[in-house]
């Protein structure tokens, strides 16, 4: 299967994509209840997953008593999350090979995050890889978070491209959702959220990992 227009830009999703993070704040959201002696059901850890924070508090709220405060709740969360990821968080499968291709094909990319530019320069600057993003579009940096499109345009805008000439890659349905919205080619790379019928409309492609994606762009270059 072939790209339906040429890729001029590659936009990339972070946790769960580049690095592998979403099992961490999942286990840290969890554990923290759990102190509170709340148990948070799977399917609501993994609803919270491509969400902004003010959407999780809210699915989050009904499992707590009256009282629950959602930003110290967050802030003990992030506490034990960067316990977690104090070492350097993993990088997903392909990201060195992917970052290789962009460049020898000479393609501008960016980071289209709902995360905190401090996680950011944590997660992607412990493997020194900043640099090799053309721009970083985090948390603060668009007025509304994915499932919007604002963060696909913004970056798409700090890259100089025509939203409808990048690829955006993505592992969660809210991204996916907020690329298609911002009329971007979209690929979905899942990681602990599966593909929908829904995802599998609004995306070009579901892919295995990045090593899927490197191959299509660099044959696409060759057609």
């Amino acid at each position: 299967m072939t790209l339906p227009r040429r890729v001029r830009a590659v936009v990339f999703d972070m946790d769960g994509l580049l690095v592998d993070t979403e099992g961490l704040y999942s286990e840290a959201l969890s554990t923290v209840a759990l102190r509170d002696g709340v148990e948070i059901p799977p399917e609501v850890l993994l609803s919270t997953i491509g969400n902004a924070w003010a959407v999780s508090a809210e699915l989050l709220r009904r499992h707590f008593a009256a009282g629950f405060n959602p930003d110290a709740f967050r802030l003990r969360v992030m506490e034990r999350f960067h316990e977690m990821a104090q070492a350097k968080v993993a990088l997903k499968a392909g990201v060195l090979e992917i970052l290789q291709a962009l460049d020898d094909l000479g393609l501008p990319r960016a980071i289209a995050t709902s995360s905190q530019r401090e996680d950011v320069e944590h997660h992607i600057g412990g493997h020194a890889l900043l640099e090799r993003f053309d721009a970083v579009l985090a948390h603060g940096d668009y007025a509304r978070s994915k499932p919007a499109p604002d963060p696909y345009l913004a970056a798409a805008a700090a890259l100089g491209a025509v939203p409808r000439d990048c690829l955006a890659l993505e592992d969660s349905h809210n991204g996916v959702r907020a690329a298609h919205a911002a009329g971007m080619m979209t690929i979905m790379i899942p990681d602990l959220l599966d593909p929908t019928e829904e995802m599998r409309l609004l995306c070009v492609r579901v892919a295995r990992d990045l090593h899927e994606v490197e191959a299509l762009l660099r044959d696409a270059a060759l057609a």
